[in-house]
């Protein structure tokens, strides 16, 4: 095989990621031919003001992978978070690319800190998940819907609909705009959403030659923490509507997981260790602790 196609979003970055596993995938085979092929989304079409992470999964991935089902595109490439955990029949994830920064960042009008952001002052982010932890950071901040890719915001922000946005840290580095950054949360104050700052690279399961390819670019500690954030937040979901975040990463031979809840304003987060090489099970276990927490103890999620 001396040609791959690969489906993607059109978006700068996404168009970026793109590059990198098409890059990761010539290291192995220089003569490979890459051809890139933009798939406009339903999440690229609907503009509206809607905290993506409570629609569910799927607006920015299922337009790909249709076109992967039918043959149309040998691999797709996804942003990990954008994906829901259970697949179309017949595709699987091939492979993770190495994981970039997974942090939130802030990003001001004029570069002032967090701190010194004046009371009202309005923060724009669809996603509910980081309205209510910045809220809980600073909660006379007003919080405001902001649609659009990265360069998009950045530009809503510059021209003064915004005083401060969040974005991922992940994405802004991807295309070099990482002196753009305010402020780094740590996952401590502001837990990333699950799979934030890891590339997947989607391919159908019965592509034997592709998926080999594909397990030769795969990142282990990444694929690790991808499927503990991941089976953190289908647990999660399965009895909770409420934002979540889950941040899994290692530290020398043990995993530390971060795994947070939020219902209305109040917000709980805990941490679990385990050995790194017996850790798959670690977000299932904190889900059902938070979960089992919560109904018989706290407000109903």
């Amino acid at each position: 095989m001396r040609k791959v196609v690969i489906g993607t979003r059109g978006s700068a970055l996404a168009l970026k990621q793109t590059d990198l596993a098409a890059e990761a995938l010539k290291t192995l085979d220089p003569a490979l031919e890459v051809e890139v092929r933009v798939i406009q989304t339903h999440g690229d079409i609907n503009q509206q003001p809607i905290p993506l992470d409570t629609i569910g999964k799927g607006w920015f991935t299922k337009e790909i992978e249709g076109a992967l089902l039918k043959g149309e595109i040998d691999l797709a490439v996804h942003s990990l978070k954008d994906m829901a955990e259970e697949m179309p029949q017949g595709l699987i994830i091939g492979a993770y690319l190495s994981r970039e920064d997974a942090r939130d960042a802030l990003v001001t009008k004029h570069g002032e800190p967090l701190e010194l952001l004046k009371p009202g002052a309005i923060v724009g982010t669809d996603s509910a998940r980081r309205q209510v932890q910045m809220l809980g950071l600073r909660p006379d901040l007003t919080m405001e819907s902001l649609r659009g890719n990265v360069p998009t915001r950045l530009e809503k922000l510059d021209t003064g609909e915004y005083d401060a946005i969040i974005l991922a840290a992940a994405g802004l580095k991807r295309l070099g705009l990482e002196s753009r950054i305010t402020r780094y949360f740590e996952p401590t104050e502001m837990t990333p959403a699950p799979g934030q700052g890891t590339l997947a690279v989607q391919v159908a399961e019965k592509n034997e030659y592709l998926r080999a390819l594909l397990t030769r670019i795969n990142d282990p500690n990444t694929s690790r923490a991808a499927h503990i954030e991941r089976s953190f937040s289908r647990v999660m979901g399965g009895g909770c509507k409420s934002p979540t975040g889950a941040y899994a990463f290692r530290t020398g031979a043990e995993c530390c997981f971060i795994g947070m809840i939020a219902d209305g304003a109040e917000i709980v987060r805990k941490e679990a260790r385990a050995p790194w090489e017996k850790s798959t099970g670690l977000g299932e276990e904190l889900a059902a602790q938070l979960l089992s927490q919560r109904k018989n103890h706290g407000p109903q999620v």
